[in-house]
């Protein structure tokens, strides 16, 4: 471990993870957002979904001022944050088989839509069940995971796989099995996860280069604006009004 306070050790290590993804991933990222502009121009919607604390980035994408307008959040009764109790239900919702398909069957997602689904490890029923559902729906899957937990780890779905066995793109975000940063002699276990971060960058890369790819083929990004800003109630007013049909947030 290098020297330093421990909030400084942790930030280097972000910042490592960072420049890792932006060196490693660009690609993917590129792919991620291609494909959600893709979606957008074809009149698809765009869904993002998380369990656990995997529902922050998720959640950082919707109704977000700078964020593309068309991004919903598929939730998951039991499994989006930590809001239910106990918390501990929602890491066991997550293993359970048969729950991402009847989420995906009531929910409004179809054909020709995008959707993201961000699991660290990847490995629970939720996530790989609800890949492979709505890729057999006609869906377009983005996952967001490590994928070293695919290497290190058991899967705990029936089929074996993990998430990313079952993404049309696949962001790796570098984390470490364990989520977490920093070691002393003193702490008696691992701690400072850096998967929020890291993963949260991700998402924003992704939804950034879709805003940017639909400007050069001339279509105007569906993005929002703050509403501290002047104007930015009336510039959300006509995004709302123009694309309403694909928001769920705003009915």
């Amino acid at each position: 471990m290098s020297d330093g306070t421990p909030a400084d050790r942790f930030l280097d290590a972000a910042i490592g993870l960072l420049r890792r993804v932006r060196e490693e991933e660009a690609g993917a990222i590129a792919a991620a957002g291609t494909l959600l502009a893709d979606t957008v121009e074809s009149g698809g919607r765009l869904f993002a979904f998380g369990a656990g604390h995997s529902s922050l980035p998720a959640q950082d994408v919707v109704y977000r001022a700078g964020g593309l307008a068309l991004m919903n959040l598929l939730a998951v009764p039991g499994v989006v944050g930590i809001d239910v109790s106990p918390a501990v239900l929602g890491s066991a919702l997550e293993r359970v088989d048969g729950l991402a398909s009847a989420v995906l069957d009531s929910s409004p997602l179809r054909d020709g839509d995008a959707l993201v689904i961000i699991s660290l490890s990847g490995r629970n029923a939720l996530p790989v069940e609800m890949a492979q559902h709505a890729r057999a729906l006609g869906i377009k899957v983005i996952g967001v995971t490590s994928v070293a937990y695919a290497t290190e780890t058991a899967s705990r779905h029936s089929s074996g796989t993990f998430l990313k066995d079952h993404c049309d793109v696949v962001l790796d975000s570098k984390i470490a099995v364990g989520d977490a940063e920093l070691t002393l002699d003193t702490v008696p276990a691992p701690f400072a996860p850096a998967s929020t971060v890291v993963t949260s960058a991700l998402m924003q890369s992704m939804v950034a280069t879709a805003a940017a790819t639909l400007a050069d083929r001339g279509v105007e990004p569906p993005l929002l604006r703050s509403g501290n800003v002047d104007g930015g109630h009336d510039w959300n007013a006509r995004i709302m009004e123009k694309y309403g049909d694909r928001i769920y947030y705003h009915h």
